[in-house]
């Protein structure tokens, strides 16, 4: 089985100079994006932890660049 590489929010933002928010509604719905935080409840606001690949970073980049 292949090690794969996950990035945390914050590692991508600090990558990508961007902001961690940011980088939560750009791969938020990014398939390959493993989401670990808990859903929105009546009261209480969703918590988002995510694990995003390697694969699904270049990915993102490449489309992006040719777009």
């Amino acid at each position: 089985m292949q090690e794969q590489e996950f990035f945390t929010i914050a590692e991508v933002a600090k990558m990508l100079k961007i902001s961690p928010d940011t980088v939560s509604r750009l791969f938020g719905s990014e398939p390959g994006v493993i989401d670990l935080g808990s859903p929105e409840r009546r009261h209480k606001r969703r918590y988002r932890v995510l694990r995003i690949p390697a694969a699904v970073l270049s990915r993102f980049l490449h489309k992006k660049r040719v777009a």
